[in-house]
């Protein structure tokens, strides 16, 4: 048995499989102007539900870039200058969240990334449009990456 946090006021504790695993398929292709759906799947022993999906773009050379939030339809949010074409969504059936560009233009090209947060523990640092932010925090699982071609 473990120890309580003494002199803590908040104390987190976590057993090796507190976090889900996420995965992403690990590449899509698809024409411009055509809408693609890219998908982020919970392990199956967290439910999607209870989650915000972040995602972030990375172009070649530059650091990741805040997407989007999603936890529900009433409960988004969009990053700074990220055009609407870009939308989350969530279907729990298939514990999965999404990321839906349409109108795909040329600068889309890039690699894609979700990660997950505790819904009503949303994390400012997750969303930060800073240059130098480069990896979400440390709270959340990260998927691996879903590299988007254009034909």
């Amino acid at each position: 048995m473990s120890a309580p946090c003494p002199g803590l006021l908040f104390c987190w504790r976590s057993s090796p499989t507190a976090q889900p695993v996420l995965n992403q398929p690990p590449s899509v292709s698809s024409s411009l102007g055509t809408t693609i759906q890219l998908a982020c799947t919970l392990s199956s022993d967290h439910d999607v539900s209870i989650y915000s999906i972040y995602w972030y773009q990375q172009r070649p050379g530059h650091a990741p870039r805040f997407l989007l939030r999603y936890s529900s339809s009433a409960d988004k949010k969009l990053g700074p200058k990220v055009p609407p074409r870009f939308s989350g969504s969530k279907d729990v059936a298939k514990n999965t969240g999404y990321l839906s560009i349409s109108e795909l233009q040329p600068e889309d090209e890039a690699i894609y990334f979700c990660a997950v947060g505790i819904q009503g523990l949303e994390n400012e640092k997750m969303e930060m449009e800073r240059e130098e932010e480069t990896e979400p925090a440390a709270s959340v699982s990260q998927a691996p990456q879903d590299t988007l071609t254009m034909n």
